[in-house]
C-alpha cells in the first residue's frame, strides 16, 4: 500500500516539475486559441461589411494589422490607457486615403478633392469621432513588398509618432488618447512609396435616421442613444463649405488639421437636450439654412443638467463625427 501510493507521489511530482519548467508543452494553448478565436472575428466583421468594398482587406492584410494593433496597444498601455479594437470600415477609410497619397505622391490629412479626416470618414457612412495620424516615406529603390518588410515598415512609422516630444507631439497624444475605443489601420505600399495612417475612433453613442443629405430650410431630425448610464451634455454643429481640389503639393504644404470649422452654426445646451430626452434616445430636430456641410459633434456626462448653469467642454472629447450634406432650398 505505501509502495503504491509512494510511487503515485513520485509520479505527481515529476508531472508538477514538468509542467513548471515546460508548461506549454501539456497545458492547453490558451493565448493562441484567443489569438485565432480574435482574427476569426475580424474575418467575420470583415467579410460582412460592405461600405467601401473596393478597399476590402484580404486575409494577409488583415493579419498584419492585427499585428499592429497590439503594437499600438502596446504603447497605449505603457500610457495606462486601455486597448482599443480594430475598426473595418476606419481601415478602409485609411486604405482609401493610404492608395491616394502613394500614388500621387503627398503624405497630409486632406485628400485630393480637399476632404478632411472626418469628412472622409463620414461619407464613407461613420459617425462615429476620428482623429487622424498619418506617415509616408518614399525611396529612390523599390521596396520590399514581403509581409515581414510591411509590417516592419507600419512599425516604424507607429514609433516615429510616439518619439514626438512635446509641444510637436499631436500624433503621440492621439495614440494614447484614453476616451479611444476603436482604430482604423491603413497601409499601401506602391513602388517606391509607402503610406501609414491611424484612424483613431471615440464610439459610444448609437446613431439612427442620420441623412447624408438633405435640402436647405427643411426640417430634419438625428436620433441618439446612449448606454442609459450618461447623457448628452452638449451639441455644437459647425459649418463649412463644400470642399474644393487640392494639388498634391498644395497638400504636402500643409501641415495638422483642425478637428471643427471656424464657422460655429449652432449649440444645444445641456438643459435644452434634457427636454429632447426620452428613455436613452435623444431626438434632436435640426433645419440648416443654407447650402454647404454640417459637422456635429457631441459631448456626454453622467450628470445630466436640467437648468442653466456655468459648464464648459475643456479637456472633453466629443463622441460623434455627423457630417451632413445640404443642398439649396427648393424655393
Amino acid at each position: 500500500m505505501f509502495r503504491k501510493t509512494w510511487k503515485q507521489i513520485k509520479i505527481l511530482i515529476i508531472l508538477i516539475i514538468v509542467m513548471l519548467f515546460f508548461p506549454r508543452s501539456f497545458l492547453p494553448h490558451h493565448e493562441e486559441s484567443h489569438q485565432a478565436d480574435e482574427t476569426d472575428t475580424y474575418i467575420r466583421q470583415n467579410d460582412s461589411e460592405l461600405r467601401l468594398i473596393e478597399y476590402k482587406d484580404n486575409n494577409e492584410a488583415l493579419e498584419l494589422k492585427l499585428l499592429q494593433l497590439n503594437v499600438i496597444n502596446k504603447s497605449r498601455k505603457k500610457y495606462k490607457a486601455p486597448p482599443v479594437k480594430l475598426d473595418i470600415l476606419a481601415s478602409r477609410v485609411a486604405n482609401k486615403m493610404c492608395k491616394e497619397a502613394a500614388e500621387n505622391n503627398f503624405i497630409g490629412h486632406w485628400n485630393l478633392d480637399g476632404e478632411k479626416p472626418y469628412q472622409r470618414y463620414a461619407f464613407a457612412g461613420g459617425h462615429d469621432h476620428v482623429l487622424e495620424n498619418a506617415f509616408g516615406e518614399w525611396s529612390s529603390a523599390k521596396y520590399n513588398d514581403a509581409a515581414s518588410s510591411i509590417s516592419s515598415m507600419m512599425e516604424a512609422g507607429h514609433n516615429t509618432f510616439m518619439s514626438e516630444r512635446a509641444p510637436n507631439d499631436g500624433h503621440k497624444k492621439n495614440i494614447i488618447n484614453k476616451s479611444h475605443n476603436f482604430v482604423g489601420i491603413g497601409f499601401y505600399l506602391s513602388g517606391n512609396q509607402f503610406r501609414y495612417y491611424e484612424e483613431f475612433i471615440d464610439r459610444y453613442f448609437v446613431f439612427e435616421n442620420i441623412p447624408d443629405e438633405v435640402n436647405a430650410g427643411v426640417p430634419t431630425s438625428i436620433t441618439i442613444d446612449t448606454d442609459g448610464n450618461n447623457y448628452l451634455y452638449f451639441l455644437i454643429i459647425y459649418y463649412e463649405k463644400y470642399p474644393q481640389p487640392l494639388t498634391a503639393t498644395q497638400i504636402n504644404r500643409r501641415g495638422s488639421y483642425e478637428d471643427f470649422s471656424r464657422d460655429e452654426y449652432q449649440k444645444i445646451y445641456p438643459w435644452d437636450l434634457a427636454r429632447l430626452r426620452n428613455g436613452i434616445s435623444y431626438r434632436i430636430p435640426l433645419t440648416f439654412s443654407k447650402e454647404g456641410l454640417y459637422y456635429i459633434q457631441a459631448f456626454y456626462d453622467k450628470k445630466e443638467l436640467y437648468s442653466p448653469v456655468s459648464f464648459n467642454t475643456e479637456g472633453r472629447t466629443p463622441f460623434s463625427g455627423i457630417v451632413i450634406k445640404v443642398k439649396k432650398g427648393t424655393n
